[in-house]
């Protein structure tokens, strides 16, 4: 069972958007980086089931998709302001506010083996207690953090070595330590919002971009790549973060229907994830037979591994403050599940 956020407790309440300072006790806003039908909207289906099923109807969750209330900054920013009570905010571009959130873009820090990383994302001391402070001091109480999928990389051209990715332009999240990231693995990283890459893509402005598999596969990236890379860099994370203000209103009552919800869509989201690439996978093969998979070897991925020493430097170096102790402590939960799982 993953570790409770708020120690037994949750969440309840809510702000209507055209009057943010007003709160309604019967709705709760919650906007997504993706669409509805993608794993951000999964986890929050399952999360609306829960609360209105433990509320008797008295709590409804509204879900926004990703587009209807801008990218993924904006509805931060509106989560910020009481505008919602609930978003997505993935450390690639919350990173740019809480410096030490980055820690995720670091490659080769999360596990690949899934029961390993899934037991660090239901235990982590870190992501679920010390990053907590953090995020109240930019107006956010952190709900949860879950993981979506292996990044792969999509390319115009294959790529079997850091010296395939000398001088590509290559789509980054607004992060500064995804650019290091790129910048270290021989590419130039450039940032784009996320509906500009489809379109630089289809114009050869980019040669390529990462992503999970579901979604390179539901956006159809495939379309304007040919080449599927599996480098074993990271995987993507996410966050679900609600207004503080609003949070610390709720009633004990309240948290405690926003703990279960978290839990039991946390688990929900898990076990959805368990075949989810390869069927992501088939259904590109299908769709474009031609596309190249390309799976990178140990020996391959030595390179690119050895880089990322030179981004955990840069990681401590550009997020200053708790970054070192962030660091360590990541290594140390990543550790801790390795152990409860062997």
């Amino acid at each position: 069972m993953v570790k409770a956020r708020f120690g037994g407790l949750a969440l309840a309440a809510a702000v209507a958007l055209t009057a943010p300072a007003a709160v309604d006790a019967a709705e709760w806003k919650f906007a997504l980086e993706e669409a509805i039908h993608e794993v951000q909207g999964v986890y929050a289906t399952k999360f609306k089931e829960v609360v209105e099923a433990e509320s008797g109807g008295e709590i409804t969750v509204t879900i926004y998709p990703y587009g209807t209330l801008g990218e993924s900054a904006d509805v931060t920013e509106l989560t910020q302001a009481g505008v919602l009570q609930l978003a997505n905010a993935s450390p690639g571009f919350t990173g740019s506010i809480i410096p030490e959130v980055q820690v995720f873009s670091v490659p080769y820090l999360l596990p690949e083996d899934d029961a390993v990383l899934n037991e660090f994302f239901r235990n982590s001391e870190l992501i679920r207690e010390d990053f907590d402070p953090l995020f109240e001091q930019q107006g956010l109480a952190v709900v949860d953090f879950y993981p979506e999928g292996e990044f792969v990389m999509t390319t115009k051209e294959p790529v079997r070595s850091r010296d395939d990715l000398d001088g590509v332009k290559f789509r980054v999240m607004t992060s500064p330590l995804l650019v290091e990231t790129y910048n270290a693995f021989g590419a130039t990283p450039t940032p784009l919002p996320w509906g500009e890459v489809y379109s630089s893509l289809q114009l050869n402005m980019i040669g390529g971009q990462e992503n999970p598999m579901f979604f390179v596969e539901s956006t159809k990236m495939y379309e304007v790549t040919d080449y599927i890379v599996f480098t074993g860099h990271n995987t993507y994370t996410t966050t679900i973060v609600g207004n503080l203000d609003w949070y610390n209103g709720l009633s004990e009552e309240e948290r405690a229907i926003l703990d279960l919800a978290q839990i039991e869509a946390f688990e929900h989201i898990l076990d959805y994830q368990k075949t989810l690439a390869e069927d992501s996978l088939e259904k590109i093969l299908e769709a474009k037979p031609e596309i190249e998979v390309i799976r990178l070897s140990d020996a391959e991925r030595e390179p690119f591994r050895e880089a990322a020493a030179a981004v955990e430097a840069k990681f401590v170096e550009m997020a200053g403050g708790r970054a070192a102790e962030v660091l360590e402590q990541f290594k140390a939960d990543v550790e801790a599940a390795r152990a409860a799982v062997e």
